[in-house]
């Protein structure tokens, strides 16, 4: 039985004046429906561009160099854009960071909800209207019907991510990319939010793809978990075994620089070093210079991602030796 998101070897390349820099490189990851993936990693590590890819919406001078993105079974990475227009936004939606950069300020939510219905179905403005006051319904946004006359500014930061995930709802997609979807919200209606993504994937059956650098929030909500680490996966495998067990020496450090894992008076542990940059990435393991527990083998030699128990996938040549 085929997936129904399957991302096999993906490469992204931007072309600069200087030369080619690869932002991702050989990423692999598969999505069923309704289950529920984490991407997580600091800042750079790629997990956003990763999304972006799969939807076909990399910046020029950015490109997918390599690798198959392959969706009910059909490779969609080299379509053309007007056939791509037909996927994204329609069968795969994004929920991007900042809702004020997606919505428009000058236009109502009613009007923005139905030109995205009617670019993607030839039906009435009046049926529009009938079906994006169900999604806002579907999101418990309150007197959903006042609503569809307001302006972006006139909603709370919680309230217009209500809107943007009700946007991304609109043609019922088989899987929504939510990349970083509770930026800037506080801690009660990140939770919030969170937990309306699950509550919308278990009843909608929809796939979700959560990027994020918090493994906490990741630890509550996804079933698998993907680690990147400067353009690669470094450790896939179920999110619980993740969290409780980790393997690679960065996912490990992840978890102890999380807050909840100190014993009173204990300082907060961190990760030293920073991310590498793409024109700066170390031979070797990327993360060699930040490693504790490093050998002569992760300067020189790439390691590759491996099995190391049933469904952990690690790339660590400390890990995975023999």
């Amino acid at each position: 039985m085929s997936h129904l998101l399957e991302v096999q070897d993906l490469e992204v390349t931007f072309a600069l004046r200087f030369g080619d820099l690869t932002a991702i490189n050989g990423v692999s990851f598969s999505l069923d429906r309704g289950e529920k993936l984490g991407l997580v990693g600091e800042s750079g590590a790629g997990k956003s561009v990763t999304g972006f890819a799969i939807i076909n919406l990399i910046s020029k001078p950015g490109f997918i160099s390599g690798g198959r993105i392959l969706f009910n079974g059909s490779d969609i990475s080299a379509l053309p854009d007007a056939r791509m227009r037909e996927i994204r936004g329609d069968r795969i939606s994004m929920i991007f960071q900042d809702p004020m950069m997606t919505l428009n300020p000058v236009l109502t939510i009613g009007t923005q909800m139905v030109e995205t219905i009617q670019a993607h179905r030839n039906i009435s403005k009046a049926k529009a209207e009938k079906i994006a006051l169900e999604k806002l319904k579907k999101v418990y946004i309150p007197s959903p019907e006042k609503r569809l006359s307001q302006y972006p500014h006139e909603f709370s930061g919680g309230m217009r991510q209500r809107i943007i995930i009700a946007i991304s709802l609109l043609t019922d997609p088989a899987i929504i990319i939510a990349d970083e979807p509770t930026t800037a919200l506080d801690v009660t209606i990140q939770a919030e939010i969170m937990d309306l993504l699950q509550e919308l994937c278990e009843s909608e059956e929809m796939g979700l793809i959560l990027i994020t650098h918090d493994l906490a929030v990741v630890s509550q909500v996804t079933e698998k978990t993907a680690v990147m680490y400067a353009g690669k996966i470094i450790e896939y495998g179920p999110t619980d075994a993740i969290v409780k067990d980790p393997i690679h020496p960065y996912t490990q450090g992840l978890i102890n620089a999380l807050p909840g894992v100190l014993r009173p008076g204990e300082k907060l542990h961190q990760i030293p070093g920073m991310m590498p940059t793409l024109t700066k990435i170390p031979p070797g393991c990327a993360f060699n210079p930040r490693c504790t527990i490093k050998e002569k083998i992760c300067e020189t030699n790439v390691p590759d991602l491996l099995e190391v128990e049933q469904g952990r996938m690690v790339a660590c040549h400390m890990k995975t030796a023999q």
